[in-house]
């Protein structure tokens, strides 16, 4: 069987990928490898037999399509984490990296191992594969100096020290998180209760008022919502005496009218101070011919557009009440853009919502496929970008490589959208499904690349790579939850989310998830996990690159 896999590299991938993914599925103590697993039977099929190696432009390709899908996914909020408070946290999270980053340094040096050894081990212990694999194209690029076999050593030493270092670097945070909320006595149903009012008052709610104000009366919408930066409401319908209508920029506000407006609690005190009067009555879906429907966004004509900009008041009577993105509902504001695969809700007459579907597209269809040209232009950019030397000093410099290349270049054209007629960003699950199939075709290459190598260190005293990449989880982990609770001031719940972003390990985030019924260990994760996965990816470079050129 072996002679089979050894001879057949494409069946060899996906036998790798099956059995490591069954072996992902199984559960210990309600803990999952997931799709890591794949790591680990690739090197297990790696230390059976050396032949049994999956070509490299397997993990290369793999790679290129797993860090361009996340970059394009994460650009939007790898640039909005930036603003107001999101840049702060976003610049501890950096420096809790740089921390580790330094001790790994310094246990290098201690221990006397290799470059490469010591950035797989500060990628295993902070469980990112991104950052290994930036690693581990770094180390290519910088041992092609060398004769073949001390070559292919060098590149599977990352490998082997983040497959020692990674099981700790997911246990140990969970235990060192038990451990802390039992020391430190955190009273976590306590901190709930007074997170889950917090999130409770965000709830989508909608609310019906009559115009009593005379400030607003005789202005159309638009002239009354004008001075509001953002109301952070939506108005959806209005009822004039018996007679009830679809509200749009132009409909004009008169005494005792009836409007529902759509938003959160906060929003709604402001819509009562505009409007002058709450009232418990419901203008019911269906009167005077007025209903809604849920339209996906698959139109490129549109994608990219703001509410504002598509002016579909106007143009067809309607207006957008709701934007379902991904698992999340919000109320979109005139400026909020669309992207392919948004869900909308439309309130207009009925006979107006087969003419408004077909203007947003509305096809599931068109939503899972995947733009090739903008696919292949945006990975030919971030490959080019992949290779230009920056200058570290020195006479040192390092490259992207294609790891760094296509990832930035994803979180641009993320961020951007959209540039003339080339639509960047991808439909979600077209998108999930890329990144999915990008990061097994890696593992599964780059974990049968290191598995004889892995038997060999383990034999040699593997145990010094254990220990050391658990300090550096347990330092890690600790600086973070001390700082995050004692000196940022976050409850525990939002320090367990930040501690699952920095360590972009959605174990620790399941794990968290599993101590409260709050959803901020998600709100956390989600506000460093970008910055945190750009961040460990550079510094797995510098790690390289200026430990194997000094």
């Amino acid at each position: 069987m072996l002679d089979v896999f050894a001879e057949n590299p494409l069946v060899l991938l996906f036998a790798v990928i099956g059995i490591g993914y069954l072996a992902g599925s199984a559960s210990l103590w309600g803990f999952r490898l997931g799709i890591a697993a794949v790591l680990f039977t690739g090197i297990a099929f790696g230390a059976l037999d050396r032949r049994c190696a999956i070509p490299d432009y397997i993990y290369i390709l793999g790679l290129v399509l797993f860090v361009y899908s996340v970059g394009l996914q994460s650009g939007p909020s790898f640039f909005t984490s930036f603003q107001r408070r999101g840049l702060r946290f976003n610049l501890f999270a950096c420096l809790v990296l740089v921390v580790g980053a330094v001790f790994t340094g310094v246990l290098a040096v201690v221990l006397k191992l290799s470059a490469p050894s010591a950035a797989g081990l500060f990628c295993g212990a902070l469980t990112n594969t991104p950052a290994l694999a930036s690693a581990v194209e770094t180390t290519k690029s910088l041992s092609l100096h060398l004769p073949e076999g001390a070559r292919e050593a060098l590149v599977a030493s990352p490998v082997v020290s983040y497959g020692l270092a990674y099981p700790f670097g997911v246990f140990g945070v969970m235990l060192w998180i038990y451990l802390y909320t039992k020391f430190s006595r955190v009273d976590l149903r306590a901190e709930e209760r007074a997170l889950m009012q917090e999130t409770n008052a965000q709830r989508i709610l909608s609310c019906t008022f009559r115009v009593t104000n005379p400030a607003v009366i005789g202005k159309t919408v638009s002239e009354t919502l004008r001075p509001i930066e953002d109301p952070g409401f939506v108005l959806s319908r209005i009822r004039k005496g018996e007679r009830s209508d679809v509200v749009t920029g132009l409909t004009v506000l008169e005494a005792n009218d009836i409007v529902v407006a759509v938003g959160d609690e906060t929003s709604m005190q402001r819509a009562l101070l505009l409007f002058g009067q709450q009232v418990p009555e419901q203008l019911a879906e269906g009167i005077d011919g007025i209903s809604y429907r849920r339209v996906f966004v698959s139109n490129k004509q549109v994608v990219g557009k703001t509410v504002r900009e598509l002016q579909i008041g106007q143009k067809m009577h309607a207006t957008i009440t709701r934007l379902r993105r991904g698992d999340v509902d919000i109320v979109p504001s005139p400026d909020t853009v669309l992207e392919m695969g948004d869900r909308i809700r439309v309130v207009s007459y009925k006979n107006n919502l087969e003419e408004v579907s077909h203007y947003f597209g509305d096809s599931a269809k068109a939503v899972a496929e995947t733009d090739f040209l903008s696919l292949s232009l945006g990975i030919v950019l971030g490959a080019f970008l992949g290779m230009i030397p920056i200058p570290l000093g020195g006479g040192i410099s390092f490259k992207l490589g294609f790891a760094g290349g296509p990832l930035i270049m994803g979180l641009i054209l993320g961020r951007l959208g959209k540039t003339g007629p080339i639509i960047w960003e991808m439909p979600f699950n077209a998108n999930l499904v890329l990144r999915q199939i990008g990061l097994v075709f890696f593992l599964a290459a780059i974990g049968t690349k290191a598995g004889f190598g892995f038997v060999d260190t383990v034999r040699s005293g593997g145990w010094q790579l254990l220990a050391a990449g658990a300090a550096i989880t347990t330092l890690v982990t600790l600086f973070t939850l001390v700082v995050g609770q004692k000196y940022l001031k976050l409850p525990m719940v939002a320090a367990m989310g930040m501690l699952a972003g920095i360590g972009t390990q959605p174990a620790v985030l399941a794990y968290a998830n599993q101590q409260t019924e709050a959803d901020h260990p998600n709100t956390w994760y989600a506000t460093v996990y970008p910055a945190s996965m750009a961040a460990k990816i550079m510094l797995a470079q510098l790690i390289v690159s200026m430990m194997l050129t000094r």
